[in-house]
């Protein structure tokens, strides 16, 4: 029912917000008005003005010795050819003294929604954006510590990073082939500037776009199912790599690399839910992780997941 009532909010442009959870089973749909009661807030903002803020995250890892065996795993399906890239990812426990509203207040990011007292994210990542007819995606992979001596080349440069971008823009391009015209990539491997707490980051994106038909705004619900999951925190090939995903992963991912947007009566925007910080019971919970090729070392990979665990 949720994506057939985007199809039919959209088609009479009423403004409404989206959430997906990532394997696209869970979807929920609030107008504006619905929105009010549901204590569910988000916030779209590229511009946004970067505050300063003292908070940090105490996060007790998973030990490395069982990430890699789960990272030797996945190692083992690319060789027998069951996959090329997979984003493997796991849950960290963390301590804070903020409550979710308040980390959902204090985050900088361009994509944060609050679901309730259940989970909060604050995402860099786009997933689709509409306007008019053309629909845009900017897959991001590749991360360093901006701090590091000539970081921007190193990344631009690093041939694991290149590969597994590589596969990422060809996937994305492919999904949106499924939807759209004239797809191309307009511009390839850019390096951005991301606040990660007490660091900065510097994060690779792509730019790939298409053409929809004039109708697309009654067929929304329709085009956003046919590209969920998303590719760039999923892998590829995309469906025997989710399989791989959850035989490998042990946990569920639920809302957490899903997808929010948000439709305002002509346009879309929408995030992927990365930066991802979820409640059970008591106790919070950081999802990360990173995506696997068979050039992956799985010291840097373990290393990276924790990287991505912070209050930007």
């Amino acid at each position: 029912m949720g994506f057939e009532r985007i199809n039919a909010l959209a088609a009479e442009g009423t403004p409404f917000v989206s959430i997906c959870d990532f394997l696209a089973k869970r979807v929920e749909v609030y107008t504006l008005d619905e929105l009010q009661n549901a204590d569910i807030e988000f916030c779209i903002d590229e511009n946004y003005r970067y505050k300063q803020h003292p908070h940090t995250l105490e996060k007790t890892p998973l030990p490395f010795d069982r990430y890699k065996e789960k990272f030797d795993a996945v190692i083992e399906k690319i060789k027998a050819g069951e996959t090329y890239i997979l984003n493997l990812t796991q849950a960290t426990p963390i301590k804070t003294e903020l409550s979710l509203r308040e980390i959902y207040t204090l985050a900088n990011a361009h994509y944060k929604l609050r679901y309730k007292d259940e989970f909060v994210c604050f995402s860099p990542e786009k997933f689709i954006q509409i306007k008019e007819r053309t629909i845009h995606t900017f897959p991001m992979k590749g991360t360093i510590d901006a701090a590091i001596e000539g970081a921007k080349e190193k990344i631009l440069a690093n041939e694991k990073e290149m590969a597994e971008h590589v596969m990422i823009v060809d996937l994305l391009r492919n999904d949106l082939s499924m939807v759209a015209s004239d797809v191309r990539v307009e511009k390839f491997r850019y390096v951005q500037k991301i606040d990660a707490g007490e660091k900065e980051l510097l994060q690779v994106s792509s730019h790939i776009c298409g053409e929809l038909a004039p109708n697309w705004r009654s067929n929304l619900g329709t085009i956003l199912q046919r590209l969920l999951p998303a590719g760039s925190i999923s892998g590829a090939p995309k469906k025997s790599t989710l399989e791989i995903i959850q035989k490998i992963e042990g946990y569920e991912r639920g809302f957490f690399s899903g997808v929010f947007g948000f439709f305002d009566g002509e346009s879309f925007d929408s995030g992927v839910m990365i930066r991802f910080i979820e409640k059970k019971e008591k106790s919070l919970f950081y999802k990360s992780g990173g995506g696997i090729t068979l050039d992956s070392n799985a010291n840097e990979e373990y290393n990276e997941m924790l990287e991505k665990i912070y209050l930007p």
